[in-house]
């Protein structure tokens, strides 16, 4: 009798184990954590900086080595879509300038997605890293702050369009303080990317000009240009040697005036050779130190970012490259030679840095973890790269302190929200959390599930690594709803854990939510996305020349619809840009399989997507509008809610007004959310919560079987 009240005893705290698994949150609990972005250190001492969103909130924040006591520094208050980017640190450390606002549309119109009647800009400012109130410099974007110079004298140099009829973006000069009138460099082109020179005395920009683009030194004392190396090609990527007298450069072979160029319909398909240069500053000499080869694989790697082209010690040369089929970092002696290939493996580089002294390289890749983040660091002559986050977490962007005595990164795991961290640059072991009383108490980190690899071949035999969520509380014999998630871009991957992204951030804690209320989610890395090597992200006839990665979204289908667990009848789709595409082509194509869908800022018809103005060829017409959502409109039978703001910069909202059109003449039903003055990637935190609740209540009412 005591051995059956003993099992009867744990019988009963299995089952409270298991409903304390189950226990369910809400909406806004698990989409409660800030989520940081801008990682950024001051050039001396150990100073960090990132931008938190808090709920709508954004502000900067701060911490300082060796305890590094987080502490909001900015004011703002109010969840009002005033994105906060481009942070950056005077020479001393005692000053930090950043942009406030979005970027501007086609018709100079910055994101007001408050409908505030007073308007709204996109402006340079500073604060103090005492505190204070924060100083507006000056209208602008992209500032780069000059090194070498007391807080004073300190400039920053931005872009600004000028004051003509026809305006054009130039670069301007102002103080940082605040104190001084802002001066534009009348330089004819349209001009991008200032870099200053090491001692502060010069600066670097790119000058376009239509037919060829030019390298540009400005001269603060002087007030005059000079030009590096001059031609018909087209240079970019201005890159200043740590001692001043050299600059490299990529330079571009020149290609046709007017008219789309090569790769908007060819595409990276096509090869489109480049070559780094270095510049003698000194003489005015230039030469080419090395050059890509004749194929698609070494063409310029759009996802390199400004791990692109840099200096490193001993006069090294790092690089990006695909070369080998892989985004990895090079290096080379500036005076040419081979390459040494510095990240190997079947894996990609995102994101990397130097230590202050510029021997060594700190990145984040996939290495050795091809479905999460972690840090490494490498020297810049070569070697086996040294792991220093291992583990089940996702480590990104790392910031080496101007001491070189610490990382700062970004950190999540499956249950755990992006957050900042810092550990030793040399130490083994774990890093801390900063700012821990930023995360919300009832943050429901204990009731996440965490997401298993499922790798699924499609038809044609391409394997997708993807992500499923078991709900907590699924029973053996039951029959569950199911959603997949497909992500945008689609240069992306979602990712084992909480996302290195905040679109995606929101969207990983959107799968938690489905899944604590009962469903079943797939969320897919469909061929075109990052991460698995250049063939699969540049897969043949993707998108608009065949969306040949649907086949990737109907085996996940297939592979729902053959769980036991799974009820085949009730499978939904739901994702947003390139996803929001992918949802809306598998309702049509397939109302079969796809029960219902939320289609988040989706392309509907490719055809009507032109370049620079450029409509597409007549038979390149023809295939993208076979490759979309419109052409299958005959079939379409499952009910679909759409949603779109309708600034948005990336999808035209035209391509959400026409589908609604064809949706109601074929008598398909249908739910739409406009957000009037909303871009794409919605701005308002507010608007991110009702947009969620309502894809769950649409979902809940259009496949939950109740």
């Amino acid at each position: 009798m005591k051995r059956i009240a003993g099992l009867f005893c744990l019988l009963v705290l299995i089952s409270s184990v298991a409903l304390a698994q189950a226990e369910k949150f809400t909406l806004q609990q698990v989409l409660s954590s800030p989520f940081p972005s801008e990682m950024t250190a001051a050039p001396k001492g150990n100073r960090i900086a990132w931008a938190f969103r808090a709920q709508g909130k954004r502000n900067i924040w701060v911490a300082e080595g060796p305890k590094f006591a987080a502490r909001q520094l900015t004011p703002y208050k109010n969840d009002d879509g005033q994105e906060i980017t481009s942070l950056g640190f005077t020479a001393s450390g005692g000053t930090i300038v950043y942009v406030r606002g979005g970027n501007r549309n086609s018709a100079g119109d910055v994101p007001n997605p408050t409908n505030d009647p007073t308007g709204v800009n996109q402006a340079i400012w500073s604060i103090a890293w005492a505190g204070g109130a924060p100083k507006k410099i000056d209208l602008g974007s992209s500032p780069a702050v000059s090194p070498a110079r007391p807080d004073a004298a300190a400039l920053v140099a931005y872009v600004k369009p000028d004051n003509k009829e026809t305006p054009q973006n130039k670069i301007w000069l102002a103080p940082v303080s605040g104190l001084g009138k802002p001066m534009m460099i009348d330089e004819r082109g349209q001009n991008s990317s200032p870099t200053w020179s090491p001692d502060g005395k010069l600066l670097a920009f790119v000058s376009n000009r239509g037919t060829h683009s030019l390298i540009v030194i400005y001269d603060t004392a002087k007030k005059s240009i000079r030009f590096v190396a001059p031609s018909v090609d087209r240079d970019g990527n201005p890159r200043w040697s740590p001692d001043g007298k050299s600059m490299l450069f990529i330079r571009t072979p020149a290609r046709p005036s007017g008219g789309p160029q090569p790769g908007f319909w060819t595409g990276p398909d096509a090869p489109n050779p480049w070559a780094i240069w270095t510049a003698d500053l000194t003489t005015g000499t230039a030469k080419e130190i090395w050059h890509s080869a004749d194929n698609v694989e070494s063409n310029i790697p759009r996802m390199a970012g400004p791990a692109l082209l840099n200096w490193g010690a001993d006069g090294r040369v790092v690089f990006a490259s695909e070369m080998d089929g892989w985004l990895h970092l090079y290096s080379m002696p500036s005076t040419g030679g081979s390459p040494v290939l510095l990240t190997p493996g079947d894996c990609e580089f995102e994101q990397a840095t130097f230590t202050p002294d510029l021997r060594s390289i700190v990145f984040s890749s996939n290495c050795g973890d091809i479905d999460r983040r972690h840090i490494s660091r490498v020297s810049v002559s070569g070697g086996a790269p040294e792991s220093l986050t291992p583990g089940e977490g996702i480590e990104w962007a790392p910031a080496l302190t101007g001491d070189g005595k610490f990382i700062a990164y970004f950190a999540s795991d499956a249950r755990v929200p992006a957050m900042p961290f810092v550990r030793g640059a040399t130490a083994n072991g774990k890093g801390e959390m900063l700012a821990k009383s930023a995360l919300p108490k009832d943050f429901p980190s204990d009731k996440l599930v965490v997401p298993q690899q499922v790798i699924i071949k499609s038809a044609d035999g391409v394997e997708c690594h993807d992500q499923l969520f078991l709900p907590a509380d699924l029973k053996p014999g039951e029959k569950r709803p199911a959603v997949i998630f497909m992500h945008g871009g689609p240069m992306r991957q979602m990712m084992l854990g909480w996302h290195n992204r905040g679109y995606y951030h929101q969207a990983y804690g959107v799968n938690q939510y489905f899944a604590s209320r009962g469903y079943i989610v797939l969320s897919v890395n469909y061929r075109s996305g990052i991460m698995y090597g250049r063939a699969f992200r540049e897969a043949k006839n993707r998108g608009a020349r065949g969306a040949s990665e649907y086949q990737d979204i109907v085996a996940a289908g297939k592979y729902l619809a053959a769980r036991a667990d799974v009820d085949p009848k009730r499978i939904g789709l739901w994702g947003g840009s390139y996803g929001g595409y992918l949802t809306a082509l598998g309702l049509a194509r397939d109302s079969d399989l796809f029960a219902a869908g939320v289609d988040l800022h989706g392309v509907h018809d490719w055809s009507q997507r032109n370049i620079a103005g450029v409509p597409l060829p007549n038979e390149a017409a023809r295939v993208a509008r076979e490759a979309s959502p419109v052409a299958s409109i005959d079939k379409w039978k499952s009910p679909v809610l759409l949603i779109q703001g309708d600034d948005d910069r990336n999808v035209a909202f035209s391509q959400m007004v026409d589908l609604v059109a064809r949706l109601r003449r074929q008598n398909v039903y249908f739910e739409q959310i406009v957000y009037p003055d909303e871009v794409h990637d919605f701005l308002l935190y507010n608007n991110w919560l009702r947009i969620y609740a309502a894809a769950y209540d649409f979902f809940e009412r259009k496949m939950s079987g109740k």
